[in-house]
């Protein structure tokens, strides 16, 4: 498949619809092909993504030094991410073009799940926009929602247990990275982010209308998304892969913005819980040999070697579940 389909899911909300068999059909067909797909139906207005955006950029013209004092630090990767500071992680390449903003699933301080893990906590939310909070948290509910519907179709399209996904994503680790991507010139090199895969489960994106997301062919080419103004990009991420024993593809994408404006995006990166061991659920394909993840490992090991001077261990990867 050299093209990303876009599919109405609004049946896939009702498992009795007559369409709904043809619905994960479809879905299973991206999903094993390109891996990427654009969906429509979700029942989450555009008036909600345009709140969303003017509140990202909100965020994003906060001063400088009011920006710094909520930085990520190495104990708590949340809050604000510097322009540049990711690089790969043996030395090589230029720094990626973007800032950010991180934000987790959000517990209290004093919630029972922190003394089983230390990487829940709650959520440094920017003082200068207050409404923040309450706009992005009823975003990200409804696409718990979304994310919900489409595992729901993946356990149907495979014949698995009812629910053996969705389980997992209880009290989750799921994440979302607030993105600004400053212009590139046409003759610059480098990226807003570099090709990458995801190392989450599912990544859902409302697309910046000024474009710059590009996805790998299987051939090594590169295209860009066709997505309506209502829809939404979705992709398949690591541990999909793994649990699907290799039929769904975790896909390379990147971002290069010469489109001459600034570029905001929100990408919602869905991770199970943290004592979830993600292991083929189907025989493996051919050729697929990978070994387990422990969710809560596995995070632990990407927030460590997010930071340049650390090295992978294991078969950690090195940074994926930033970009869109």
């Amino acid at each position: 498949m050299d093209h990303i389909p876009t599919i109405d899911i609004a049946p896939l909300f009702e498992p009795d619809h007559p369409l709904y068999g043809q619905k994960v059909d479809q879905v299973i067909d991206a999903c094993t092909g390109i891996g990427f797909l654009s969906i429509t139906g979700t029942g989450i207005e555009p008036e909600t993504v345009k709140t969303v955006r003017a509140c990202v950029r909100e965020i994003f013209a906060v001063e400088e030094t009011s920006k710094w004092d909520q930085a990520i630090t190495r104990e708590n990767y949340r809050g604000y991410i510097p322009m540049g500071f990711f690089t790969p992680n043996d030395g090589t390449g230029k720094a990626d073009k973007y800032e950010g903003y991180k934000l987790h699933y959000d517990v209290a301080p004093d919630a029972t799940v922190r003394t089983d893990c230390s990487l829940y906590g709650p959520n440094i939310w920017p003082r200068e926009v207050p409404e923040a909070r309450g706009i992005i948290l009823d975003y990200w509910a409804q696409l718990d929602g979304v994310t919900d519907v489409l595992l729901s179709a993946l356990e149907a399209g495979f014949g698995l247990e009812d629910k053996v996904l969705g389980k997992a994503f209880h009290t989750p680790m799921t994440n979302m990275t607030l993105l600004h991507y400053p212009p590139q010139a046409a003759d610059e090199a480098g990226y807003g982010i570099h090709p990458h895969k995801d190392t989450d489960a599912l990544t859902i994106i409302a697309p910046d209308p000024v474009g710059g997301l590009e996805v790998q062919t299987r051939d090594g080419g590169w295209i860009t998304p066709d997505c309506p103004p209502d829809g939404f990009i979705v992709n398949i991420g690591d541990m999909l892969e793994l649990w699907s024993g290799g039929r769904l593809k975790s896909t390379p994408h990147r971002v290069v913005n010469r489109s001459g404006k600034e570029r905001y995006s929100f990408p919602y990166f869905a991770v199970p819980r943290h004592d979830v061991v993600v292991s083929p659920l189907l025989r493996p394909v051919d050729g697929f040999d990978r070994p387990s993840v422990h969710c809560g490992h596995w995070s632990a090991e990407i927030w460590r070697t997010n930071w340049p001077d650390e090295i992978a261990h294991d078969q950690t990867p090195e940074l994926g579940t930033l970009g869109g």
